[in-house]
């Protein structure tokens, strides 16, 4: 057998493997092994050794576990509640307020979180009973808190965008201040895909909320500032060149201890599970990691991406015919595989033909993670929708799918937006201290 075929008989067993639920880490190590081992026999112990070794060692993947720390801090500590409480104090009372409020509050979390995962499962828990009780459309609450989970892979601390940059050796500080102006400008999209669906069905969001009085939303506001502050601290710092990424994460997880301290939310039953909580989190995305770049070194070995950027060549493509292309194909893997997966899985094949179409790695960075986002809510699997499945077992499925699609629209609207405007993500990156 050719390097050729031997990895797409590699890939086909990965989708195979995964799909039947194996790890995902744990698959592409076994899959990346056996793979070198065909091609190359003598290299398989040196390789696996020494990419585990050389990403256990990295001391840039110490920022996963202290953001996974932060994130689980501010939970425990009703931070989370606090900053769903601000933007439903401020917004509850407008069209469709209660759900714009749930989109607001998964923005907020995901800037201390980065898993959409965890954003859409803190708020949907907070969120999901207090539109039910106000008998809102139950696609269209559910929808809102799938849509605005995603948005944790896009507004930093991202943890997305953290195994990007490793596998493209690019920033991770550039990363995150690239994600901000396209979260911002969904979560607005978000908000007004919301108020479309409101207007065009007021029985969607039949009952509206009085404004509460000025000095009760300053008030709400200001319990919400602990959480503020930390995301300004954090983020902020980051772009002013104050400290890098890693040195954010560590003051992130610090501020966040505090302030759990302060509110005397930490026992040694709270405690123990913030911390179990983040070993079990850690070790899952560093066995991916792991694995991701064995079977990365597995990928350049069977000759694959020489192979497809010859195909491309000959077909004529444009550079924006692939990004199309391969923005499209995002967006179907993300329907059936964790964010994670398609990342380590395609990156290794499509960062150097985009290289070679002389296209921005950040800028692609920020498009895959906003198609990878509506891969999370698309049908037949959509992840995120699972989660909320969770949360609202008495919603149908096709509910839930059925209230996503203004915000798959959206998303698709930012898309073309970012592809229209590159600046939109490039601006803060260019423009950055350090």
């Amino acid at each position: 057998m050719s390097g050729v075929e031997i990895g797409i008989a590699g890939f086909a067993a990965l989708f195979f493997l995964m799909l039947i639920r194996l790890p995902v880490g744990l698959t592409m190590i076994v899959v990346g092994a056996v793979g070198i081992a065909f091609i190359r026999p003598p290299a398989v112990l040196p390789v696996v050794a020494g990419e585990i070794f050389g990403e256990a060692s990295n001391f840039s993947l110490t920022i996963l576990p202290l953001f996974i720390l932060m994130g689980n801090l501010a939970g425990v500590s009703g931070m989370s509640r606090d900053l769903y409480d601000a933007a439903h104090s401020w917004f509850g009372h407008t069209k469709g307020g209660l759900a714009s409020s749930t989109v607001i509050g998964c923005a907020g979390f995901s800037a201390l979180s980065g898993s959409s995962l965890a954003a859409a499962l803190t708020m949907g828990r907070v969120a999901l009973p207090e539109m039910q009780r106000y008998r809102y459309d139950n696609g269209l609450a559910t929808g809102s808190i799938a849509a605005g989970g995603t948005l944790g892979i896009l507004i930093p601390p991202s943890a997305g965008f953290v195994v990007y940059a490793i596998l493209t050796e690019e920033s991770i500080g550039r990363l995150f201040m690239a994600g901000v102006l396209p979260g911002l400008l969904l979560t607005g999209l978000f908000i007004v895909a919301i108020w479309i669906v409101v207007t065009r069905r007021p029985e969607r969001a039949p009952r509206g909320l009085e404004a509460p009085p000025i000095a009760e939303r300053f008030q709400a506001l200001g319990r919400a500032s602990w959480i503020i502050g930390i995301i300004v601290v954090t983020i902020g710092g980051i772009y002013a060149g104050v400290f890098s990424a890693v040195e954010a994460a560590g003051i992130g997880a610090f501020l966040a201890f505090l302030v759990a301290l302060f509110r005397r939310t930490l026992n040694r039953v709270t405690l123990s599970e913030v911390l179990l909580s983040t070993l079990r989190s850690s070790g899952t995305v560093f066995l991916i990691l792991f694995g991701a770049f064995i079977f990365k070194t597995f990928v350049a070995f069977t000759g694959i991406p020489f192979a497809l950027a010859t195909a491309i060549a000959d077909a004529g493509l444009s550079g924006l015919q692939v990004l199309l292309i391969v923005l499209a194909t995002f967006i179907v893997l993300g329907t059936f595989l964790d964010g994670f997966g398609v990342l380590v899985l395609t990156v290794p094949l499509v960062q150097p033909i985009l290289m070679g179409f002389g296209i921005d790695m950040v800028w692609f960075g920020v498009l895959m993670v906003v198609a990878l986002e509506m891969g999370l809510i698309s049908p037949p699997v959509g992840l995120n929708v699972f989660v909320v499945k969770g949360i609202a077992p008495d919603v149908p499925m096709n509910t839930i799918f059925r209230g996503i699609w203004p915000f798959w629209f959206a998303m698709l609207a930012c898309i073309a937006l970012i592809l229209t405007f590159p600046d939109i993500a490039l601006l803060l990156p260019r423009t950055m201290f350090g």
